[in-house]
């Protein structure tokens, strides 16, 4: 198989998330290797994979848009079309701050209660 690849790769393994839309669910993936135009990433599940995406490496402090090239059962390459200046929020971070704003919510119930008897 001839490698068309414009740039090396260099095999890293770094944790992802793949955003497909921004009101869609993130999917965690694995970053088998990386370089300037692309990547290739491993997912879970070979489902729902789209063929379009938005692709964060917490470790690189990086966010794309990237599309798939090739897919090989749970990997997939990607060709990087743009960097993203700001990187997408995971899910993670917003159900933290729900999490932090109902412990207020229950801290300061608390505080009525007792402060009632």
């Amino acid at each position: 198989m001839q490698d068309r690849r414009q740039s090396a790769r260099e095999k890293v393994l770094f944790g992802g998330v793949a955003e497909i839309s921004k009101s869609g669910p993130a999917m965690d993936c694995v970053v088998r290797n990386l370089s300037e135009d692309g990547a290739c990433v491993e997912f879970n599940s070979p489902r729902d994979i789209p063929d379009a995406m938005q692709l964060a490496i917490a470790r690189k402090g990086r966010s794309y848009l990237a599309t798939m090239i090739w897919r090989q059962a749970n990997r997939v390459g990607l060709a990087f079309r743009a960097m993203v200046t700001d990187p997408p929020e995971s899910d993670l971070a917003e159900r933290l701050r729900r999490s932090e704003k109902k412990k207020r919510q229950l801290e300061q119930r608390i505080k009525e209660l007792l402060s009632d008897g």
